[in-house]
This record gives C-alpha cells, structure tokens and sequence, in this order.
C-alpha cells in the first residue's frame, strides 16, 4: 500500500479508497495466527482494505450509489448477514458522520457499538477496532489543545466504555495509532506547476477542466505530505527532476533507486516519490481559475478526486449547505456543493 490512492498505469486512472483486502500483499496477522491455532477466530470493524478479507467478522463503510445518482449511507460486512444485524440493532450506519463537513463522534460510536456487539454475537479470539473521530478535528486544526478539547473528551469517553468491555472479557487491550498529524500551512500545488510547464494534459467537458492522467506526460497524485509522480513520457524525465528541484517545499525526491533504499520502491508507487517539508502539504489542484474547476472539486467524492482532498472537511457556508439539504427533503434534484477550494 503506497498511499491512500495511486495510478493503475493499467486503466491509466488514479484510484483512490479502495477497499479489497487483497491489494494487502503481506501474511495477515490473523491467518498466521490461526495456521498456530485453528480454533482462531478475528474481527475487523473498519481496519481500511476490508472487503474481501480473511478474517471471520469484518465490517467497513460502502455507500449505496444509486441509479440518479444519490449516495445512500451504508456498510459492507461478512458474513452478509451481519450487516442486517447491526443496522437492525443500531440504526443505519451514519455514512456522512464518518467523514466531510459533517463528521463527528456518532460514526465512531456507532463503530465501537458494532464491534461489541459483534464481539457478544461471535467471541472473536482477535477484534481490530478503527475510531476515527480524533482524525477529523485534527485535519481540520491540527493538534491545538484548545480546539480540539471537545473532541478529546469525546473520544475519552468511548474508549473508556470500549476498554471497560473488553476489561470485563479479560482481554489484552492494545491501543495504538495508525499516523500522527502535525501543524501545516503551506499548500503546495505541483500540478499547477507540471501544467504550467507543458507536462499536463486536460480534458474540457462543459466548459470545466480535467485531468487526463492517461494523456500526461507526468503528473503527481498528492497524499498529504507524501506525492507520487508518474511519468509517462520517460523523455521528460530529467526536467521533471530539474523542475521539483526548484520548489523549496518538497524535502525529498526519491527515483526508484532512493525508493528502494526505504523499501517503497513498489510498482504501484510513482516513478518519483516526494515528501514535503514540516510546514507544508501537496493538493491534487491542476485548475488556474476556479470557475473551471471540475465539478466534483467542491464536492465531497473521494473516488474522482485525483488526488487526497482534506478540505472535504470543511464546507463554505451552513447557510449554503442548509439550502441544500432543503432542496434535498423537499424532493429537487441538487448538489452538495458546499466544499471550499482555499487549501490554506
């Protein structure tokens, strides 16, 4: 796994969250685990790359996206069952609490109620438990005590309740972190640079700008402070490195070389890999004028974005987001435009 997303230089598109447990190459932890102990039993409450798993029990958010183009809140579980079960006992998974403008405390507590009550369904030997809710404030005002303070007592108080049930079950409880998030505020927009020098191409549709990752001669799929470059003109090779060279907030530029020296150096992985300075992070943007933004930049879909969007969690105004959700209730046809294009 090189990021959240990354190109398939197959189908010449970037691919972002998806979701099969087998684009994981290595031994899973629970299969080893039960080649020792065939009586081994696990569960996976939404561990990302959890479809399609080993594992006994698994459950991980999977929207319905239906024929008018609606985006209807739901979950994937196996056995299938299990998914009726929950929602049944727990209302339908809050698809929209798990991430945007609109996430807060209820997605993870409905997480940590499915995974205890999976646990009283099934006993698994082994329960993975993913609580997302502190990842959302921090993306949004990064580790500044005083904003977040409501956050922190929320989530306290869920892993006090999640950790006491498990006690009770005398059970090893590890807790631990996946990443760390840090204070940024330099955005760093390589794409509008690889535009501007004649390395980009784009596709106009409706008087709006794409990218044609397929038809670039290199361009860059952003991931926080991580990006990769794929070149697919190898001729532009050496002014693609020349060019990053002369950006002060790229640290580091690693070819296939430096790539294998981290152990990164997989096929997935663009032909450049960068890391940001401390200060800064890369945007996915390629526009010049935001009137010809795609549309689904001021949107929250995290499948077309070419690249990693954390402004997706933030909205340009209530009032704008109300009018939607009116329109919404009131059966017109609308679009949730309410995402901000100032990465800063």
């Amino acid at each position: 796994i090189v990021g959240n997303g990354w190109y398939d230089r197959t189908d010449c598109e970037v691919k972002f969250w998806k979701q099969s447990n087998k684009l994981v190459n290595g031994e899973k932890i629970w299969d080893k685990a039960k080649k020792e102990d065939p009586s081994f039993t696990s569960s996976m409450m939404f561990w990302w790359y959890n479809m399609y798993s080993t594992a006994d029990y698994s459950v991980t958010p999977r929207p319905q996206y239906l024929a008018d183009g609606r985006k209807a809140p739901d979950c994937y579980s196996h056995p299938a069952e299990l998914r009726d079960e929950l929602q049944e006992k727990l209302g339908q998974f809050p698809l929209f609490q798990f991430w945007g403008p609109g996430a807060n405390i209820k997605s993870s507590k409905w997480i940590a109620d499915a995974a205890m009550h999976t646990d009283v369904l099934h006993d698994p030997t082994l329960t993975l438990i993913y609580l997302p809710h502190l990842d959302y404030c921090l993306q949004k005002f990064g580790p500044d005590q005083e904003k977040i303070a409501k956050e922190l007592g929320e989530i306290d108080t869920l892993v006090e309740e999640v950790v006491t049930f498990y006690e009770k079950k005398n059970a090893r409880i590890i807790l631990l972190s996946e990443y760390g998030i840090a204070p940024v505020n330099n955005p760093v927009h390589l794409n509008r640079l690889f535009r501007q020098h004649g390395l980009l191409q784009l596709r106009i549709e409706n008087g709006l700008e794409l990218l044609d990752a397929g038809a670039s001669k290199a361009f860059v799929v952003a991931d926080h402070q991580i990006a990769h470059v794929y070149i697919n003109d190898p001729s532009v090779t050496e002014q693609v490195k020349a060019l990053l060279k002369t950006v002060p907030s790229v640290e580091l530029i690693l070819d296939r070389k430096e790539q294998a020296k981290h152990n990164i150096d997989h096929e997935r992985a663009g032909d450049l890999v960068l890391m940001a300075d401390a200060n800064s992070w890369f945007t996915y943007y390629f526009w010049l004028d935001d009137t010809k933004a795609p549309d689904y930049a001021r949107v929250v879909d995290i499948h077309k974005k070419p690249g990693y969007d954390p402004v997706e969690m933030f909205m340009t105004s209530k009032a704008r987001a109300g009018y939607k959700l009116l329109c919404k209730k009131a059966g017109f046809r609308y679009v949730m435009d309410v995402i901000p294009l100032d990465a800063t």
